[in-house]
């Protein structure tokens, strides 16, 4: 048999960024290096089934020449002997939203459209996990969760409805934004996968914290908050055992119950080893002090985290 990489994935766009992006599982190794494909000034596909790679690079140049989504994938399966063991979303930057499912995929097989996005999916244990996917986007979206956050959804709410019938192996996110990639020199706004791991979504989702917080900007918090009382104990506790007091001594929080000088110092010791140029250390400790309760984990992984929900109150740029 034939290698059928996908299983299910959701093709977005987000109108108030004009960002436009693929998230992917699949029991398939290395999902991300086959399904996905984006750019900011046509729109997104997802190629799958019996992936014909050829649908992503010719797929948005058809959307560059300013065929609408409909007419990308007519094109593209009219011209394709074997279109009937394909599969494939498209979403344009001008909003138009299409798929198509050859009636050769291995079933459950389907597809599902909204506003901003289409769901599909080959090889499902049901037909809910898409429309599972479809909920999910939708109600994160009604929420104000941003792109990356609704795709994530999506994918978690595919996976626990049934997902691929196969089981778990790999997953992608990929989104084109306008001058969104580094230093703004091109469109890579959010580029992760997992290419080979036991639950893929959940480590998708860790991994992409940690390159939010490193790599995606936020606006400038209004108010900041100093770490205090048992959070600022825990997080100097933390960074001890991390060994970011080798310079300062010893912490300061930890029998007082303030955050001070020698834990602030150790703090920016762990800010620039851990490349979070795009916050001061004045927006990491009051992002630590928001985000602390709600993170998950130990050590290195909770600051993280913390990090992460601290910041998840303001806008990304």
């Amino acid at each position: 048999m034939e290698p059928r990489p996908s299983t299910f994935s959701i093709v977005a766009r987000d109108p108030e960024t004009e960002a436009v992006g693929v998230a992917v599982q699949s029991k398939f190794v290395s999902v991300g290096s086959v399904v996905p494909f984006a750019g900011a000034d046509a729109g997104a596909v997802a190629t799958q089934s019996f992936a014909n790679v050829a649908y992503g690079p010719d797929g948005l140049d058809l959307l560059r020449a300013g065929k609408s989504a409909e007419e990308v994938v007519a094109a593209l399966t009219d011209d394709d002997p074997e279109a009937a063991q394909r599969q494939v979303g498209v979403v344009g930057q001008d909003g138009s939203v299409a798929a198509f499912t050859g009636e050769e995929c291995f079933e459950v097989a389907g597809d599902r459209q909204g506003e901003t996005y289409t769901v599909q999916g080959n090889i499902l244990e049901n037909e809910e996990t898409l429309d599972a996917m479809a909920r999910a986007y939708e109600s994160a979206e009604t929420a104000g969760a941003g792109l990356p956050e609704r795709l994530l959804a999506a994918l978690h709410a595919g996976n626990e409805a049934g997902g691929d019938s196969r089981g778990e192996q790999s997953a992608a996110m990929y989104v084109a934004k306008p001058e969104g990639g580094y230093d703004g020199k091109n469109d890579r706004w959010i580029d992760v996968r997992v290419d080979d791991h036991e639950a893929p979504i959940d480590e998708l989702e860790r991994v992409f914290k940690i390159y939010d917080v490193t790599l995606l900007e936020r606006e400038e918090p209004e108010d900041l908050r100093e770490l205090s009382g048992e959070a600022a104990e825990e997080v100097a506790a933390t960074l001890a055992d991390l060994g970011f007091y080798e310079e300062s001594g010893a912490p300061d929080a930890t029998d007082a119950g303030e955050f001070g000088p020698a834990d602030r110092e150790a703090l920016e010791a762990f800010r620039g080893m851990n490349n979070f140029e795009n916050h001061d250390l004045a927006a990491v400790e009051d992002a630590l002090a928001r985000g602390w309760d709600d993170a998950a984990g130990t050590g290195e992984d909770r600051l993280v985290d913390a990090i992460w929900h601290g910041l998840s109150r303001l806008d990304r740029k």
